[in-house]
């Protein structure tokens, strides 16, 4: 009895693909920065050139009704996590709002628990500080820019995307080159390493995120087709990633890891058309889609999604079946068999059973999408709810202005304004069907209310996870403008949420922009407080002895003019005892 009771375990185990660590794929996650559904030749863009990607797509999976976020570091935090982006703390891009909490468990921890080798090239945008970078989070191997792009307030100041100043395991360095071909160049590196483990690379340009900076070799030959230069420079751009991906999967299959990798190529939110009146592109191609980045109607989320895996998939298949960023996770955690964490909540679903054809059927859900400024999520403002055929919307022209809990009579407005589109008859969200339909309205608009309690109940939006001051991990900590906690939101010097472990001395290096008065330089923490002051053209005030208590806390650090707060650009704080 008890030999048949192993052997029915066994049996189980195995029909359940159970994979044996030794066999466990490679995976291979590419991610592109604000590049649209539109942007690649195979999706019917009559003037840009993809040859690689579109070869992907042809050997691959398609989901053809994938989405993610509508703006980057939410998508970022629900790809590594496989959560809602609202568990996780992030809500926005900046202000510090983009800074996940350092107890959330990431896709790099779970492989790496089960041996595999973790690296990430490219964009992180989820903190540049202890604990919160992609080596606190799991990577083994990490070669990224600050925050959300080169040539940001995240620093260094003046870098570009040529020969960038970038971060190698957390020690700035500056390289020589484009850097799409220098993160494409270290992936390549970390693929090719000699190892008994399978690798996890994360492959997250930059590109064609702003500002639109590419080689002339790339843009000139949309210039020739008279395209606006906005236009040429993006393409241009793309067809960087396009030749990068194609290095990329090259050496796959030199090295003879073609078959047991999983490739996936995405991108975080759909392309930059439109901020202002004075910011477009004449003549961009969507294919028909409404919106923009940051915009929930489709424009804004419907991003490519392509997973190859010769070894187990069919190549050449496009899935219609809704599908988003938060089911990454759990998909490739199936794909490897690999328990996903016990005691986290996970959003997204494997999407295994569909990829292979083995599920007979798939049921319903919704989708949520929410982005607005600021660093607490308000209900009803800026949202869309998807299921399989409709979808539910409240769009803003300026989700960035809401920072603040909208009036009633602004929730009252929006809740009248919603609107109902039936998708797969109507991609372009032209009929609003809100009239027609008011029980999918009232059905969609409970569902939304019940998610948005339940993905923001454990969190405290009024703090975010704090920088950690004079710890062994990071000896020198530099707080810059992007991650201040006020920046964009109005004057004054703002602040920084940090935690002091212990009480310890401290240096700060305060830099800015040359001053036309003098004033004094100011830091208060934690009930303690530092003045200095400083002439008119400085561009630097260096504090030498500051004692920091042990605390958590606003640490405020800012020049004070004519009485009025003035926000630094830099704090370098090193810990000097």
């Amino acid at each position: 009895m008890k030999l048949i009771g192993l052997c029915a375990v066994l049996l189980l185990i195995f029909s359940s693909g159970f994979i044996s660590a030794a066999n466990r794929p490679n995976i291979l996650l590419m991610m592109t920065d604000d590049q649209g559904w539109g942007d690649l030749g195979t999706h019917g863009n009559p003037y840009l050139k993809t040859p690689n990607l579109d070869r992907l797509a042809a050997e691959s999976v398609e989901l053809t009704q994938f989405t993610a976020c509508p703006n980057c570091s939410p998508t970022r935090a629900g790809l590594m996590t496989g959560r809602y982006n609202y568990r996780t703390g992030v809500t926005e891009v900046l202000s510090g709002n983009h800074m996940m909490y350092s107890d959330e468990v990431t896709i790099a921890e779970v492989l790496g628990d089960a041996g595999y080798r973790t690296g990430i090239f490219g964009k992180w945008h989820l903190g540049s500080n202890y604990p919160m970078r992609p080596t606190d989070q799991g990577f083994d191997e990490a070669l990224v820019h600050k925050a959300g792009g080169i040539g940001q307030a995240a620093g260094p100041a003046g870098n570009k995307y040529d020969d960038p100043i970038l971060e190698h395991n957390d020690v700035s360095k500056q390289y020589s080159g484009y850097c799409d071909d220098i993160f494409a160049d270290a992936a390549i590196d970390f693929i090719s390493e000699e190892s008994d483990q399978p690798f996890f690379a994360y492959l997250a340009t930059n590109l064609p995120h702003f500002p639109l900076v590419v080689g002339d070799q790339w843009a000139d030959p949309y210039r020739e087709m008279g395209l606006h230069e906005h236009n040429a420079l993006t393409f241009g751009m793309i067809a960087a990633i396009d030749y990068n991906v194609g290095r990329v999967l090259k050496a796959l299959k030199e090295r003879a890891l073609e078959e047991n990798t999983i490739v996936i190529f995405m991108s975080d939110n759909g392309p930059r058309t439109r901020r202002t009146k004075n910011d477009i592109y004449p003549g961009r191609f969507v294919a028909g889609l409404r919106g923009t980045k940051t915009s929930v109607y489709d424009n804004g989320i419907r991003v490519p999604f392509f997973i190859r895996w010769p070894e187990k998939l069919r190549a050449g298949v496009k899935l219609d079946t809704i599908a988003a960023h938060i089911d990454v996770f759990p998909t490739l955690l199936d794909a490897c068999g690999i328990e996903p964490p016990s005691d986290t909540k996970i959003d997204g679903w494997s999407l295994m059973p569909l990829l292979t054809g083995e599920a007979q059927s798939w049921p319903q859900r919704n989708l949520y999408f929410q982005w607005h400024g600021g660093a607490i999520p308000y209900e009803y403002v800026h949202f869309a709810v998807r299921s399989d055929r409709y979808k539910l919307v409240q769009g803003q022209d300026d989700p960035h202005g809401f920072y603040d809990r909208p009036s009633r009579d602004q929730l009252k407005q929006m809740l009248a304004g919603l609107e109902l589109y039936d998708i797969r008859e109507d991609p372009s969200e032209i009929n609003n069907l809100a009239k027609e339909h008011p029980e999918i309205v009232n059905q969609m608009l409970a569902d939304y209310e019940a998610w948005f309690s339940d993905v923001t109940r454990d969190r405290d939006f009024h703090f975010q996870e704090r920088t950690h001051l004079g710890t062994p991990h990071q000896r020198t900590v530099i707080l810059s403008l992007f991650d201040n906690r006020q920046w964009k939101k109005g004057p004054g010097g703002g602040y920084w949420d940090v935690l002091t472990p212990e009480s310890g001395n401290y240096e700060f290096r305060l830099q800015f922009n040359s001053v036309e008065k003098a004033g004094k330089a100011v830091i208060r923490y934690a009930g303690k407080s530092y003045s200095k002051p400083f002439e008119a053209g400085a561009d630097e005030v260096v504090f030498t002895d500051v004692i920091l208590p042990a605390a958590s806390g606003r640490l405020e650090v800012f020049l004070k003019q004519d009485r009025l707060s003035v926000a630094v650009d830099y704090v370098d704080i090193t810990r000097t005892d």
